[in-house]
């Protein structure tokens, strides 16, 4: 009798458990997780060697001169993202859709639009960053040398043109490829910065390193995307007619605006904090709250590139209607990115007084717990990135544009009042209060909208 309740509840167990892993283990599991470690190998090192020209620069400069060239380069990046359109995501979610037809030419076309976006906006984006420092900068205490470092700076937003190579490369899974494309860039900045450091070039030195490094490294993307779109067999598109194409494409132009608009928000928690740590603190507290963000740009990277490999895979499992699929795939890399973020804390908590002593130096001792309270905010939005994917691939960009604004509105109360009062350290814990309101309210709105279909029942 024993041994038939035995067999009873195994019998019931083991379909139960294999239901529950098989949906877990989706097909494709073991590629997407290849493909998330070669954008982590690639990230990592592609981070620790920016880290090296950092570490270089802020050393030679010193905290307050090199505080000025953080604030130049924030501003650059401000203007940069508020004008620039993230076209990748739009192009991705309608390929995806186009794929089905099978027509080379209509995939030219989309790609043409997306590449009009990417070279107009990076144009208007780098005269604009000239003209407002010019015109304004006097304002917020911007010096013609500012003004020309801006300038300077202001030759590789360009060359950022990245929306279209980047989809190529996301679409035809060469990750390995976007991952270590911009590799060589960095190498040459690390070149550069060295240079510079024995020279005594100065911040003017360090700008045009930076500046011909980030232009290097956008050209190697572009050149290799469109080599990705060749391999797909899409025609060029800078050969694309460029009559009709909004026609063509309803909805592609308003859906990169919501993205933008998201990235806009996003931009005042990761650029334009460092302005006001800097308008608030000044300029040497600006330096130690960036260098500190820098270091913890490598795990933040990690979610951005990771986003990249679950974006086209939930987009295609949600076009089809493969619900269970896609709420386990975006589950899945949300655990391995907990992992990641643990493993960086822990590394970051053990090797940071020693690494910031022998990189940019005891000047920047403060560095250490900024931090290790950045790196609690960026394991925050690790967790928050596959949400975000998933819901756009839901085309709910508007939910994920209205959440950005609230976290935005919060972020930026904390920091007014934090920033005063306890230094750089306030901006670190309004991206920790960031990170929480964004990574619940998106886990509840995609979880809530991915709800497995019930099944019915087979048994008795």
């Amino acid at each position: 009798m024993a041994y038939d309740v035995k067999g009873v509840l195994t019998a019931r167990a083991l379909p139960m458990l294999r239901g529950r892993f098989s949906g877990f283990l989706v097909k494709g599991t073991r590629g997407r997780l290849v493909a998330v470690g070669h954008l982590l190998s690639g990230n990592f090192l592609n981070a620790l060697i920016m880290l090296v020209s950092v570490a270089m620069a802020a050393r030679s400069l010193g905290p307050a001169t090199y505080g000025v060239m953080v604030l130049v380069l924030s501003y650059n990046r401000v203007v940069e993202r508020i004008l620039r359109f993230e076209s990748w995501q739009p192009l991705i979610r309608f390929a995806v859709e186009e794929e089905s037809r099978g027509s080379p030419r209509r995939m030219q076309r989309l790609y043409c639009y997306g590449l009009m976006l990417d070279m107009g906006a990076a144009a208007v984006a780098a005269f604009s960053a000239i003209g407002l420092a010019w015109l304004f900068g006097p304002l917020f205490g911007l010096k013609p040398l500012h003004v020309e470092l801006v300038a300077i700076y202001s030759v590789a937003t360009l060359f950022n043109i990245a929306g279209v190579p980047t989809a190529a490369l996301r679409l035809s899974g060469q990750f390995k490829m976007l991952a270590y494309a911009q590799v060589a860039g960095n190498v040459l900045r690390i070149l550069l910065a060295f240079l510079c450091m024995v020279t005594h070039a100065g911040v003017i030195g360090f700008m045009v390193a930076w500046t011909v490094s980030q232009a290097l490294g956008s050209v190697l993307v572009f050149w290799v995307g469109f080599r990705a779109l060749r391999q797909m067999g899409i025609p060029n598109p800078l050969h694309a007619r460029l009559k009709g194409l909004v026609k063509d494409f309803p909805g592609f132009f308003g859906f990169a605006c919501s993205t933008n608009l998201s990235l806009t928000l996003r931009v005042i928690t990761t650029e334009a904090d460092s302005l006001f740590v800097g308008a608030v603190a000044g300029s040497s507290a600006a330096a130690v709250y960036y260098l500190a963000k820098r270091i913890a740009k490598v795990a933040t990277q990690v979610g951005a590139q990771v986003q990249a490999v679950v974006y086209p895979d939930v987009a295609r499992m949600w076009a089809n209607g493969n619900i269970r699929n896609f709420r386990a795939a975006t589950l899945q890399v949300q655990m391995a990115l907990a992992a990641v973020g643990f493993v960086m804390l822990a590394g970051a908590w053990l090797l940071g007084p020693l690494l910031i002593r022998v990189g940019p130096g005891v000047a920047y001792s403060e560095t250490y717990i900024l931090l290790l309270t950045q790196l609690v905010a960026v394991m925050l939005m690790l967790h928050a990135a596959p949400s975000r994917s998933a819901m756009l691939a839901m085309n709910r960009s508007w939910t994920v544009l209205a959440i950005s604004g609230f976290g935005t509105a919060l972020f930026v109360a904390v920091a007014a009042y934090a920033v005063p009062r306890y230094g750089p350290i306030g901006g670190n814990i309004a991206h920790v209060v960031l990170g929480v309101v964004t990574a619940v309210l998106l886990d509840v709105s995609w979880l809530r909208r991915a709800k497995p279909r019930p099944v019915a029942a087979s048994m008795g």
